[in-house]
């Protein structure tokens, strides 16, 4: 009687999510707005728009693609933001809709083989899971394979905000040179950005030309770019800079300390890191000398417990 109930919640579950999905909600004001956000935070840039306009989609692929831009369209339309995962797609330059697909992928992956995995050992040890513990596993690893490529995704865009942070350092020391020369606050920035190809540039560099078609100041295109790609010393900065105005000398001072805080800050955790892994290497070095000494104590102990 429990395992029938419990499939039949399940099974009609699923039949609730089904409806929920290919029935569209009606337009309100924030699906609206999480659509205006969705459009306007994308990021693609012209050679890799043109790539996939041109490649010819597998029938994987083609299938993923559709799944994909279908449940990005639901999601805008409710006005679900994701916005933690929005922020990390958008440090790693990857549309949120392979995202979603690739989340969907995972969870019925594992749906699939954990069913046949759980089935197989039970053939050939000859011992079935009791009760409804093969659907609580199955489950249960289907959500953890959901949330899967989150925790990966997660970890390289820290890493990629890192790398944006040390090139924000560089980017106001060349702004500070540039105010020096004479450049107003507007033409250093502009200035400073098209020095070097490294991506973190190029990004600045496109926020500070979309400032100028769509008639915004660039430290407020800073803060946009900032608050997109969850780099919270791009926030400050365009804080500083709005404070700031057209005061050179003094802008110049708060560039050039700004960059030195960036720099302590990023050699602070340059030593963390590396004092843990140290710690780790230790107590590896430590969990082999106790069992280099066990290999031989054991031989002279078994000798006098068998005396």
């Amino acid at each position: 009687m429990t395992w029938a109930l419990l499939t039949g919640a399940i099974f009609g579950t699923g039949i609730y999510l089904l409806v929920k999905i290919f029935v569209r909600p009606r337009a309100n004001v924030r699906s609206t707005i999480a659509r205006i956000d969705a459009a306007r935070t994308g990021y693609t840039s012209a050679a890799t728009a043109s790539a996939a306009g041109e490649r010819v989609l597998g029938g994987v692929d083609r299938a993923k693609d559709t799944l994909g831009r279908r449940l990005e369209a639901e999601a805008i339309a409710r006005g679900w933001n994701f916005g933690r995962l929005r922020r990390d797609l958008a440090v790693m330059n990857q549309p949120f809709a392979s995202m979603m697909a690739t989340k969907v992928f995972f969870a019925l992956g594992a749906l699939i083989a954990i069913p046949f995995v759980l089935g197989l050992f039970g053939l050939v040890l000859g011992a079935y899971a009791p009760g409804i513990a093969p659907a609580v596993v199955t489950l249960a690893g289907a959500a953890f394979a959901f949330f899967l490529p989150d925790l990966a995704l997660r970890q390289q865009a820290e890493i990629r905000r890192r790398d944006f942070r040390h090139v924000v350092g560089s980017f106001l020391d060349l702004v500070a040179m540039n105010l020096a020369g004479g450049r107003g606050l507007p033409e250093a920035l502009m200035t400073a950005s098209t020095i070097g190809d490294h991506w973190a540039m190029a990004r600045i560099r496109q926020a500070l030309a979309n400032a100028r078609l769509i008639g915004i100041t660039p430290w407020d295109a800073m803060a946009r770019l900032g608050e997109d790609l969850g780099v919270d010393e791009l926030r400050d900065l365009a804080s500083a800079l709005a404070l700031a105005g057209d005061e050179g000398a003094k802008i110049r001072a708060s560039l050039l300390s700004r960059a030195a805080s960036l720099r302590r800050k990023e050699l602070a955790d340059v030593e963390g890191k590396a004092g843990e892994r140290s710690q780790s290497m230790l107590v590896a070095q430590l969990v082999m000398c106790a069992a280099f000494l066990l290999f031989l104590a054991y031989p002279a102990a078994a000798a006098i417990l068998a005396n």
